[in-house]
């Protein structure tokens, strides 16, 4: 270990109130990483002003107020296990988690809070037994406002979208046939109301098993994902409750995992989910592609913040590797605080330059974007990147 690096040890274990020493002993200034590592401490070991939302230096140059669960997927991705666990357990006792955590009857009358929520995903190994049904009753109620949002649209949205020749006498507005609906009922024009007045209207019908779309959503799993990963897992388990269309749900880190078998509850989903670490995008687009059986009957989403720890290059490569063989593909970029895009720009550009959707969006558009994608029509209205955003 040279002098610059023990000197920047020395400078996290001190803490960013020591940093006017460092400069005057012509100490290097510490890197992104170290800065970020420093943040992550301060958080936690550091003075007033520099715990979770506080104002306040914070890591001096770094970010001085870090989102919980933001916090905790910086946490995995710089610190090896041991660490991480030992700085997780000072969390809880020095910033007052321990409690929510212990006392299932405070989790019980909390309202639901999608902040709240994803902490508890994040730090559910650690919630002791006593508090685990309280954790999950919690997750339910956000749960059940997210499916009272999304259900009857996204329903509504798959039934217009699919198999056109088909149709239904169960009414629906979204899924009218508006031209075979004119063209049946031509001969009750009104020539006083100068309009049609239908005998009978026509709906769209689910398609048959044999004619099913095929949903894949790879969803980012790393600690700014919160928000996303609660409103995905919930129109996951909405699609795959649907003959219409055949739903696939991979989680991803550094590592891969199939929750397609979770799919039947949305809590059961959500806690397979591992929240925090590093990201390996490329690694789990290439699982995905094994998943593809019919190309142009297949959709797509990489449900990310596009922060790839693996190969850049490769992520780009098979994400062009899809669209090129037929698959639908879209990515939607992450969402937090209540709605807003947390994204890597450059490489969220550099999709959209190769002519694939690249977008955030709030939740209650998805069902609009579900059926534009399902009738292969364009997604621009959702907006184009906004290049501030990282």
């Amino acid at each position: 270990m040279d002098y610059s690096e023990q000197m920047a040890r020395w400078r996290l274990i001190l803490g960013s109130e020591s940093q006017e020493t460092f400069d005057g002993m012509g100490a290097s200034p510490l890197s992104a990483e170290q800065l970020l590592m420093d943040s992550a401490l301060s958080a936690i070991y550091g003075g007033p002003g520099e715990g979770f939302g506080e104002k306040g230096r914070g890591a001096g140059r770094g970010p001085s107020s870090p989102h919980i669960s933001k916090w905790l997927g910086d946490l995995r991705s710089l610190f090896d296990p041991e660490m991480v666990a030992v700085v997780q357990n000072d969390a809880i006792e020095r910033k007052g988690l321990k409690q929510l955590l212990l006392e299932p009857e405070l989790l019980e009358g909390l309202e639901p809070d999608l902040n709240l929520a994803s902490t508890l995903l994040m730090l559910k190994d650690q919630i002791p037994k006593k508090s685990k049904e309280s954790a999950r009753k919690f997750i339910r109620k956000i749960v059940e406002e997210i499916n009272k949002l999304l259900e009857q649209d996204v329903r509504r949205a798959v039934t217009a979208a699919l198999n056109r020749r088909a149709h239904s006498p169960l009414p629906s507005a979204a899924a009218i046939d508006f031209p075979c609906t004119i063209r049946r009922n031509l001969r009750h024009y009104n020539p006083g109301l100068g309009a049609i007045i239908p005998e009978r209207v026509w709906f769209f019908d689910r398609s048959s098993r044999a004619n099913r779309w095929h949903i894949i959503l790879d969803i980012d799993q790393s600690g700014s994902m919160g928000e996303s990963i609660l409103y995905s897992s919930v129109m996951a388990c909405i699609l795959a409750s649907m003959t219409a269309v055949q739903t696939h749900v991979v989680a991803f880190d550094t590592q891969i995992m199939d929750l397609t078998p979770l799919c039947a509850d949305p809590v059961d989903l959500l806690f397979g989910f591992q929240m925090g670490g590093g990201t390996d995008i490329a690694k789990s687009i290439a699982y995905c592609q094994g998943l593809v059986q019919e190309p142009s009957r297949t959709i797509f989403f990489l449900i990310s913040d596009l922060d790839e720890g693996g190969n850049r290059a490769a992520l780009l490569r098979r994400l062009e590797e899809l669209k090129a063989s037929g698959v639908t593909v879209v990515t939607m970029l992450a969402i937090a605080d209540g709605g807003k895009p947390y994204y890597d720009a450059q490489t969220a550009q550099r999709i959209a330059g190769m002519g694939i959707p690249c977008f955030a969006c709030t939740p209650e558009k998805l069902p609009q974007v579900l059926e534009r994608v399902l009738k292969g029509q364009s997604l621009e209205e959702f907006g184009k990147l906004d290049t501030k955003k990282a």
